[in-house]
């Protein structure tokens, strides 16, 4: 859907440039989502994404690196006087301990929405069974179902929307403490719902959970983390959101066949949001964000640098004070006072919706589009339910294949990881938009007259879930990341991330209406025709920027 983050196990890949500023007085800042998949509110401000960069130089171009997730040019490590080549001889010394609670802690963000994602394909299974259900009011009609199943969702586009406001005020630390809570809490009242209604409101306040952390996860880890492996943690963050999707179906499995078991399922979250909000309140705020602050004239000036220094000696595991964070600090805050004096100059908002930006917003906003209509949020969200009714009668069985299809998804996501920049983004997108659309047709041929072979619907969704990993999933956000121009990358990415969470809502809320009202054959019919659709978008609209630096995309595909 991710968010972001597609919705669901969106792996954001981008390519690094390591000439990121040249001649240009403005840090080259890159995001993604979820979130994939993952909302970056507050207009993705280059304020919020710059990892302070170091000041501005002329260096050569070198060849395009890849890697994934979320990134900019410059860090915290670098010197504002030494060149990038320069840098990369003299990587931060850091001590790997003391890098793994900074980035675990805010990662289970990324884990709990994954988690949200596949104990949701069991727990409509639990909720709608008489005898399993364990309530009275089993008898959910299909816009009942799709709001249990969408409300996370809902709850992750209000929170995306909200963050855009209060996000240089709560900062990361705050923020993503804010959204354990919200996540403690859903799963609270979700798993101890007594009726229908209290439901929805755990799972609107889970969501809103998701839209928080989201967006503050990637932006806390790609802050605190040494540059030198700032890559290696972005990606492995991603990677939290698909294991959280098995996590789901695996809870999912073990709990089917108990009474009540739709409870223990959402309930599991609670837990993990716990670790994950004492963790958060353990560690030190973002030491680029006290930065900020003193730049925005948020307090003064020397006190938010001698915070700053502090937080970045906790972070490294150094005596608080010590000469090499006091001089790193120095260096960042010239970096961030340009930056934030850059922002300060850009154009309106509208400017987005003009001229080579327009093109940008089609190509990106299209293909996070077309990620979600093609039906991939209801794949997984409805898995369970897809496999009952295609001759796994069993809820246990349902629930057990969902996690060989959670497994295979993990795999083919690592396959996207390692190929996407050897092969190019068209001519995986091509080939597996191709494959979705015939997934889709063999599950709709499946319900129209191949009942009898259940193995087709299996093979159909192992399909359609290999398929997406190697094109919608990680590419859209991929594509996101480079295709906008600087000037405008942060409202051009803000705007794809909320047309990925409103259509992956309304598209999870309709599936079940629509399967009832067309019936399945005919739906997964409807989304196969979509994503011919969507094959002829990628072949008549998508530029191939495999080996192009963002400046080159700018000017050769732009314009």
């Amino acid at each position: 859907m991710a968010f972001a983050v597609s919705a669901q196990s969106h792996f954001a890949i981008k390519p690094l440039q390591r000439n990121q500023f040249k001649n240009s007085s403005s840090p080259r800042t890159f995001f993604c989502s979820c979130f994939k998949s993952r909302p970056d509110s507050s207009y993705l401000r280059s304020k919020e994404l710059t990892l302070l960069a170091p000041k501005p130089c002329l260096v050569s171009r070198h060849r395009q690196k890849f890697q994934v997730g979320v990134g900019t040019g410059g860090e915290l490590a670098d010197s504002g006087e030494v060149s990038d080549s320069a840098a990369s001889d003299a990587p931060e010394s850091f001590s790997w301990s003391s890098v793994i609670l900074p980035f675990v802690f805010p990662a289970l963000g990324g884990l709990l929405f994954g988690y949200d994602i596949g104990a949701t394909s069991g727990a409509t299974l639990s909720l709608q069974s008489p005898a399993l259900s364990g309530t009275t009011w089993f008898n959910l009609s299909p816009v009942q179902l799709g709001l249990v199943v969408s409300g996370s969702l809902y709850g992750a586009l209000l929170g995306s929307t909200l963050v855009y406001g209060i996000a240089d005020f709560l900062g990361r630390r705050r923020e993503l403490i804010i959204a354990a809570g919200l996540y403690l809490l859903g799963s609270l009242i979700t798993g101890c719902a007594p009726d229908l209604n209290i439901l929805l409101l755990g799972r609107l306040l889970y969501g809103l959970g998701i839209g928080l952390a989201m967006h503050g996860a990637p932006l806390y880890i790609a802050e605190t983390c040494p540059s030198q492996i700032r890559g290696t943690l972005i990606s492995l963050k991603e990677l939290f959101i698909v294991l959280g999707i098995l996590l789901g179906f695996s809870v999912g499995s073990f709990e089917i066949d108990v009474v009540g078991g739709w409870r223990y399922m959402y309930g599991f979250g609670t837990p993990v949001a716990l670790l994950m909000g004492l963790g958060m309140w353990s560690l030190p705020p973002s030491p680029r964000w006290l930065l900020l602050r003193a730049v925005q004239g948020k307090g003064a000036l020397q006190e938010y640098k001698e915070k700053a220094m502090l937080a970045l000696s906790k972070l490294r595991g150094r005596p608080p004070g010590d000469k090499l964070s006091e001089k790193m600090v120095d260096d960042a805050l010239l970096s961030v006072q340009a930056a934030y004096e850059d922002e300060k100059s850009g154009g309106n908002f509208l400017e987005v919706f003009q001229g080579p930006n327009l093109k940008a917003l089609t190509i990106g906003g299209g293909l996070v589009l077309f990620q979600q209509i093609t039906g991939q949020p209801s794949v997984l969200y409805y898995a369970g339910s897809i496999l009952q009714t295609a001759g796994f009668s069993a809820a246990a069985d349902a629930t057990r294949v969902s996690v060989i299809i959670g497994v295979f998804k993990l795999l083919m996501t690592w396959v996207a990881v390692a190929k996407v920049d050897d092969l190019g983004r068209r001519p995986l997108l091509i080939g597996g938009v191709s494959g979705i659309a015939l997934s889709l047709f063999l599950l709709s041929a499946y319900y129209k007259f191949l009942g009898g072979f259940p193995l087709v619907a299996v093979g159909a969704l192992l399909l359609y879930v290999g398929c997406y990993q190697i094109s919608f999933g990680p590419i859209s956000w991929l594509m996101v990341s480079e295709i906008f121009p600087l000037r405008t990358r942060g409202r051009g990415i803000s705007l794809a991330v909320l047309t990925n969470f409103g259509s992956n809502a309304i598209v999870t809320f309709a599936f079940s209406p629509l399967k009832e009202y067309l019936g399945a054959e005919n739906l997964f019919l409807l989304f196969g025709a979509i994503a011919l659709v969507s094959l002829l978008f990628v072949v008549l609209i998508v530029p191939e920027t495999k080996g192009l630096s963002l400046e080159e995309i700018e000017s050769k595909i732009l314009k």
